[in-house]
């Protein structure tokens, strides 16, 4: 394993959190006796033709530091290859990290994390969901929460996580079930009024909310959660509970486990990793073992 390690750098993260984060991040590893250098680009294509040079040039790890939305451009860039990655979560939302255990918003213990990792050569192998070539690591979202997401991120104000808290009442009040058609890789097909269907890698989205709650990164299967037919009152009900992942036993509520699906709805955008990734039709395939994860011993 070579010893300069690649910093990917968002900025912009957690309203500024992303630059202060790089500089123990850095110490950390310099402490531990590795070189750094670090990658900003000055948009997300160009940050990822540098990380995408860097991997190429056999960096001993790329260590992403930021959101889910940085993490989401990393993986695109050590997906199915060797190198290893890291992650200095401290961004907003920080599924990836929740998933697996990583610290939170504390850029001095998990860039402490990264390093012992990489003396130690801990790493986890885990899954990642597959849509045509674009990979993700949490959740593909579809339904009533990428509706939330369009709406927001259609609107200039307010600023932060008000924004959307604004796209919910909004869309609640124009709340309508979607009729969607789910191909699973037995070949069973349903056809369902649903209010979301979540394609699960990992269990939360949105920062905390446990969706997929049981979806398990290394068992080669999506958690498919579907939350079905079911009024405003209800679904203000259910919603709360996801974030103890306590939905699930709701009887509106259902859960597959597949390797392929494939998920049709009219006029719904699918959001992985928080990012739009297209209109349904879309086709995710749980790829095993994709990329390897520093960290440091944690099981997620």
């Amino acid at each position: 394993m070579s010893s300069e390690i690649t910093l990917f750098v968002n900025p912009t993260a957690g309203r500024g959190r992303g630059a202060h984060a790089a500089q123990p991040a850095a110490s950390a590893l310099r402490a531990a006796g590795f070189s750094v250098r670090t990658v900003i680009g000055v948009d997300a294509p160009d940050a990822l033709a540098r990380a995408r040079a860097a991997v190429a040039e056999g960096t001993g790890a790329l260590v992403a530091v930021g959101g889910d939305g940085l993490v989401n451009l990393a993986l695109q860039a050590v997906a199915g290859t060797r190198t290893p990655l890291g992650v200095i979560a401290v961004g907003t939302g920080n599924d990836f990290a929740r998933s697996l255990g990583l610290p939170i918003r504390a850029p001095e213990a998990a860039g402490t994390l990264v390093a012992e990792a990489l003396k130690g050569s801990l790493v986890r192998d885990i899954d990642l969901g597959r849509i045509g070539d674009h990979w993700f690591g949490t959740v593909l979202a579809s339904g009533f929460d990428s509706r939330v997401n369009d709406r927001g991120n259609r609107m200039r104000l307010p600023l932060g996580r008000f924004k959307y808290d604004l796209a919910i009442v909004a869309e609640l009040a124009a709340f309508k079930p979607v009729p969607f058609r789910l191909t699973l890789d037995d070949g069973s097909v349903r056809e369902v009024p649903a209010t979301l269907v979540a394609v699960g890698n990992g269990t939360s989205y949105g920062g905390g909310m446990r969706i997929c709650a049981d979806a398990e990164m290394d068992d080669g299967l999506f958690d498919v959660t579907v939350v079905g037919d079911c009024s405003r009152t209800t679904l203000l009900r259910v919603f709360p509970r996801v974030y103890k992942g306590t939905h699930l036993d709701h009887p509106v509520v259902s859960v597959y486990r597949a390797a392929r699906v494939e998920l049709a709805a009219p006029d719904i955008t699918g959001y992985a990793d928080g990012e739009p990734v297209g209109a349904l039709p879309l086709v995710a395939e749980c790829v095993p073992a994709a990329v390897r994860v520093l960290t440091g011993g944690l099981t997620g």
